[in-house]
């Protein structure tokens, strides 16, 4: 029996896909003077930033490149940033029903806290697991397991709801089962063909569904 929803963040419950994209055009920008292809950034969707920034930029140290990209992000936020159609209703009717409500996302602590304070979607969550949490990060399981932990929940009664690769082949390595979500922009994301998707779901709403089949 299912008691408890984690939902990843970034491109699942808040549409930063737009200033995600502007952010890594803006830093493209300033270190090499040109842009890259739309596809090579969302290919990186999920990833810890660090990470990504260590990859893409080696010649920089990777706080220094990714305070570039944070800056530009916070500037852009109120213009760029916005929750998904249907996901206040859809956090609403979930706690209501009684389930363990908890984020694990490779965003940091504080920036995934101004999101959810910007939204009003704060009292939703029972728990936060962000890249600050942990050394290993998604597709790992750690970062999940401890959102488990957290939680007090069990990994067989427990559904991981995530827009990317690396969020459902945490979940396959956690023990979890997997909801995959089709608002997503990392829909060709050849990684997926790896991944064991339990579920598929079309509109936030569709989560209850689930819930229901899953019991």
């Amino acid at each position: 029996m299912i008691d408890t929803v984690i939902f990843d963040f970034d491109g699942t419950l808040v549409n930063t896909n737009d200033v995600i994209i502007e952010a890594w055009q803006h830093t493209y920008k300033f270190y090499s003077g040109n842009e890259m292809p739309v596809d090579h950034i969302t290919k990186c969707f999920g990833e810890p930033l660090l990470i990504t920034m260590a990859r893409e930029f080696p010649e920089v140290a990777p706080e220094e490149s990714a305070e570039v990209y944070r800056l530009h992000q916070r500037e852009k936020a109120d213009e760029l940033v916005k929750l998904f159609p249907g996901i206040e209703d859809m956090l609403k009717a979930v706690k209501a029903a009684g389930y363990k409500v908890g984020v694990v996302t490779s965003r940091t602590k504080e920036s995934t806290e101004f999101y959810m304070e910007k939204f009003g979607i704060t009292d939703y969550f029972d728990s936060i697991v962000s890249c600050d949490d942990t050394d290993k990060h998604k597709p790992n399981p750690e970062p999940l397991l401890l959102g488990l932990r957290k939680l007090g929940a069990e990994a067989e009664s427990t559904l991981m709801v995530g827009d990317s690769a690396f969020d459902i082949k945490c979940a396959n390595n956690a023990g979890v089962k997997s909801v995959l979500v089709d608002w997503r922009i990392t829909g060709a994301d050849d990684k997926l063909k790896d991944c064991k998707v339990d579920y598929m779901i079309e509109n936030p709403m569709s989560l209850l569904d689930v819930l229901k089949e899953a019991k």
